[in-house]
């Protein structure tokens, strides 16, 4: 009893005068307005701002951190025996409520407010524990670093918390963003690396802008590594995706940079054209039979401008004709169109009126020499043309709208040929080859397949997974390091359609990834950038150093339990600390980011002048 008595004494550093809501204020004591404390031969940090405090009301405990100070002077000090001046100051604790202790520990929110001249007291060792300890009973910990302010303190995240979140790393370049990123996922894999049942059921994906995670060893040596390029490479992969991925309306959409309104709907009728095709006895006479139907049909035509824009597109299909001397013969050449008439002519012949004697033209007999490409994006750029001569005549789609999807497929046709390997459904290839852990390195690919293959790839596992994961047994990471390369909603370089698709499918998998154990983890040096309804559904913020006043709005905005304290050093943070806020805590914590081993970290290094110059 004497113990706790002397303790309490010590302990004791005020009396709340205040309450107002969630701000108290609190008057300390004079005889604790040192900088330490020392009980039981430890020395203790006195209250001071960032410092946690407890104010018992009988026998709650509320827990509130101290968001600030000032002083005031006693003016009604009459009749008061001061023995000198100084005791006519009062400090005054500004103290925003926390949580408060129950039987299961601490808790985060506010049950009772506490009353004037409630008693106030440091944490002591245990307290401050409790209060830091994050990992529930059915969870496991991660340790991450330690605190800014207590190094004694390690910081351990319970894994379920954060991992089962959409998780948001931002910081300027140099604030040790990277290093975090590969902290946090190295431990994780470390811990559950020899273990059978994640092997099976858990996936992480990493897209990798700056070739940053290429290394053998890099995070973790257990991976697969995807090093596209679209440049001239001995060094490249290329990604597996099987021919029925592909026919998906959505992921083709991706490809063809088709816009939502016209030509997704266009893309769509072509891959149910070319699956019907392919589901025939004999899907190459089908085609053949169709395009020399289309024929007849163009030559039987009075419209010459239309008939000449078809007469185009048969010869984009159709396989070039050469003579003896090996120059190429125009498909159309042996026709003529009669304005007068408005009917073509072929040999002096009318063919509307005398249909038999198209068989006879180039254009015609040409057919029986088309066969399928083996490439599976020249084989659909065939069937986009012949699908487009169809809607034509049915006047379902306009060539103006339609025509700049095949035009852009047919551009980025050489790019996504260099990073795409379209297989059969029979062959047994897989894209994670055996591994948990993926990393696709864009460094060496150009804007466009940065753009499109995060969105590509992204949406095929997404789906998958929405389809095969009924049980829940199963989880699929999605980690994307400088994330406004792909999630800007500020980009100039694309159309606003484009932009949008890309922006709204990135929304779904974080509005409804969670419901079918998909994850996102953003990394970002702009989180202004980043889309608003992107970074509003996030979880857990982990926050470097941060310069831009735009970047640090975009994060209060969201991040609005982070205490003002934390938001005022967010510019000026060292680095390789970060502070920690989110469902993974249950209060916002300043952490020093531990190291792992150099082998295992990012190559990110800022280059050292002086070495290389001495």
């Amino acid at each position: 009893m004497e113990k706790d008595l002397q303790k309490d004494s010590i302990f004791k550093v005020g009396k709340v005068v205040s309450v107002e809501g969630r701000t108290i204020k609190i008057e300390v004591d004079k005889s604790k307005n040192s900088s330490h404390l020392l009980y039981n031969g430890e020395i203790i940090r006195n209250i001071s701002v960032n410092s946690y405090i407890k104010i018992t009301k009988g026998f709650n405990r509320i827990i509130g951190k101290v968001d600030g100070e000032y002083i005031y002077e006693d003016s009604n000090f009459t009749d008061k025996n001061y023995t000198n001046e100084k005791k006519k100051i009062k400090r005054i604790l500004i103290v925003k409520l926390l949580g408060f202790f129950t039987k299961r520990g601490f808790e985060r929110g506010i049950k009772e407010l506490p009353l004037i001249n409630n008693e106030c007291f440091l944490l002591d060792k245990k307290e401050f524990q409790d209060v830091h300890h994050f990992v529930g009973k059915a969870d496991l910990p991660l340790n991450i670093g330690t605190l800014t302010h207590e190094p004694n303190q390690n910081v351990e995240i319970g894994i379920n918390e954060l991992f089962a979140s959409h998780i948001g790393v931002f910081g300027n370049t140099g604030s040790g963003k990277s290093y975090t990123l590969a902290k946090v996922y190295y431990e994780l894999f470390m811990k559950f690396k020899y273990e059978e049942k994640f092997k099976k059921n858990a996936k992480f994906l990493l897209f990798d802008f700056n070739g940053e995670y290429e290394s053998k060893y890099s995070i973790i040596e257990e991976k697969k590594v995807y090093n596209l390029s679209t440049r001239i490479s001995k060094r490249k992969d290329k990604l597996i995706f099987y021919e029925s991925d592909l026919l998906d309306k959505d992921l083709f959409s991706i490809i063809a940079n088709a816009t939502e309104k016209t030509q997704k709907p266009f893309v769509a009728r072509t891959l149910e054209f070319y699956k019907k095709i392919f589901n025939s006895d004999n899907s190459l006479e089908y085609f053949q039979n169709i395009l020399r139907k289309r024929v007849k049909d163009v030559y039987k035509m009075a419209d010459k401008i239309k008939a000449e824009l078809l007469l185009d597109y048969f010869r984009e299909i159709l396989p070039p004709l050469y003579d003896e001397d090996n120059i190429e013969i125009d498909l159309a050449s042996d026709v003529d169109f009669n304005n007068k008439y408005s009917e073509f002519v072929f040999n002096g012949t009318y063919l509307r009126s005398n249909p038999e004697r198209i068989e006879e033209t180039i254009l015609y007999q040409q057919t029986t020499q088309y066969a399928f490409s083996d490439d599976f994006i020249s084989k659909i750029i065939h069937f986009l043309y012949l699908q487009l001569i169809n809607d034509i005549f049915s006047n379902r789609a306009a060539n103006e709208h339609i025509s700049p999807v095949i035009n852009k497929l047919k551009s980025f046709h050489k790019d996504i040929d260099s990073v795409i390997k379209v297989v059969d459904d029979l062959d047994e290839e897989d894209f994670w080859d055996d591994n948990f852990f993926c990393v696709i390195n864009l460094h060496k690919t150009n804007t466009h397949i940065k753009k499109m293959i995060p969105l590509l790839v992204s949406q095929k596992l997404y789906s998958e997974h929405k389809k095969y994961n009924r049980k829940k047994e199963k989880s699929l990471n999605i980690i994307v390091d400088e994330a406004h390369n792909i999630l800007s909603y500020i980009s100039e370089r694309e159309s606003e359609t484009w932009k949008d698709y890309r922006l709204e499918t990135f929304e779904e998998i974080i509005k409804e990834g969670r419901k079918f154990g998909v994850f996102m983890t953003i990394a970002s040096q702009r989180p202004s950038d980043i889309s608003a309804t992107i970074i509003s559904q996030l979880h857990n913020f982990i926050l470097h150093r941060l310069i831009n006043n735009n970047d640090i709005i975009a994060v209060e905005r969201t991040v609005s339990y982070l205490d003002k304290v934390s938001f005022e050093s967010l510019p000026i943070l060292p680095t390789g600390t970060c502070i920690i806020a989110g469902q993974c805590i249950q209060i916002p914590i300043m952490v020093d980011i531990s190291s792992i081993n150099k082998a295992n970290e990012p190559d990110n290094k800022t280059i050292r002048l002086i070495e290389n110059w001495i």
